[in-house]
C-alpha cells in the first residue's frame, strides 16, 4: 500500500505531470517523498481517533492523507487556488478532511474549529511554508483557542533558534516568545534531500506543547515582551544601552531603570543574550512595579 500513498516519489510526480503543476517558491511550497517522516511526524504528535488536527498548507495533500488515518478529523488551510481541485482529487477517499482556501493568518479560528471539529483535543500538525513560520505559530499561541500541542517542520536553523538555551548565538526574543508558552523540544531533524523541489538546508520537526500557565509569573505581559524585544534589538550593545534605546535617555529614565535593575539583581553591563527568561521577569515585574 506505501507506493500509493501521496507522499512517495512516483505519486508525487504522477500528480504534479496530471495537473501539471509547478511548485510556488513564494508560498514556501516544498513536497515530502518520504511516508516515514510522515509516520514519525504522526507518532510525535500522538495522535488517535479521538483528536482533532488542523494543517497548514497540505499542498497535494501527503501529509493530510497520513493525519486522516490517525485522527478524528483534520481541517486544512490551503492559500493556494490552484491547489485546491488536486485535494480534491487526491483525498477523495477521505470523508474526515475539510480543506479552507484561506490564510490561516486571516482566519477566525474559534469560529472554524466550532464550526468543523466536536469533541477532543486540537493539535496542530503542519509543513510550514519557511518563509512564515514564526508569525503562524503565534498565531495559534495567541489566540483564544485550545490547541494542546504544536507538532511542525520549519527550517532546522529556527527550530534551533526556538529551543535555544541563554549565552547561545541561536538564543533571542523568538527563543522566550515560545517558551514563554510551550514547552519546544526539536523531536527529530529532516533531510532536504526527502522533499520536491529539494531545499537549500535540513528541516526539525518541533514539537510544542502548552504550559497549563506560562513559565514565569509576570504582571504586565506587554511590558515583558516589550523588555525582551528591546534587549535583543542590537545584540552587541549591553543591557543598558539597549533600554536607554527602548525607553529615552532623559534623568528620570535612568534612575528609574537603574532602581529596577537593582531590584531585579541583574548587571546592567550584561548582554540580552545572558539573561535567561526568568531574570527578564524579575526585570520587567521591577520596571511595572516601580513606575517610570
Amino acid at each position: 500500500m506505501t507506493d500509493k500513498l501521496i507522499a512517495t516519489p512516483s505519486r508525487t510526480n504522477e500528480i504534479m505531470k496530471k495537473y501539471n503543476l509547478k511548485t510556488k517558491k513564494s508560498l514556501g511550497q516544498n513536497f515530502i517523498t518520504d511516508p516515514n517522516i510522515l509516520e514519525k511526524i504522526v507518532t510525535t504528535a500522538q495522535l488517535d481517533k479521538f483528536t482533532n488536527v488542523v494543517e497548514v498548507g497540505p499542498g497535494i495533500g501527503g501529509l493530510t492523507e497520513i493525519l486522516a488515518q490517525h485522527s478524528k478529523k483534520v481541517l486544512a488551510y490551503e492559500l493556494d487556488q490552484r491547489l485546491l481541485p488536486v485535494l480534491a482529487d487526491t483525498l477523495q477517499q477521505y470523508d474526515n478532511i475539510t480543506v479552507l482556501h484561506q490564510d490561516v493568518l486571516q482566519a477566525h479560528l474559534a469560529k472554524d474549529f466550532a464550526e468543523n471539529f466536536e469533541a477532543g483535543p486540537v493539535k496542530v500538525v503542519a509543513n510550514l511554508p519557511y518563509y512564515i513560520t514564526t508569525p503562524i505559530m503565534m498565531h495559534f499561541l495567541e489566540s483564544d483557542v485550545e490547541v494542546a500541542q504544536l507538532v511542525v517542520m520549519m527550517q532546522k536553523e529556527v527550530a534551533e533558534r526556538i529551543t535555544a538555551k541563554p549565552n547561545s548565538k541561536a538564543y533571542g526574543s523568538l527563543s522566550i516568545a515560545v517558551q514563554y508558552f510551550m514547552d519546544a523540544q526539536i523531536a527529530f531533524i529532516v533531510p532536504k534531500t526527502v522533499f520536491v523541489p529539494q531545499p537549500n538546508v535540513d528541516s526539525a520537526i518541533l514539537s510544542l506543547e502548552k504550559r497549563s500557565e506560562p513559565l514565569v509569573s509576570v504582571v504586565d505581559e506587554k511590558q515583558f515582551f516589550k523588555l525582551v524585544k528591546g534587549a535583543f534589538q542590537l545584540r552587541r550593545k549591553t543591557l543598558w544601552n539597549n533600554l536607554l534605546s527602548m525607553y529615552g535617555k532623559d534623568e528620570a529614565v535612568r534612575t528609574w531603570l537603574t532602581e529596577a535593575l537593582q531590584t531585579a539583581e541583574i548587571d546592567p553591563i550584561r548582554r540580552g543574550e545572558s539573561l535567561s527568561i526568568e531574570d527578564f521577569a524579575r526585570l520587567s515585574n521591577a520596571l511595572v512595579n516601580s513606575k517610570l
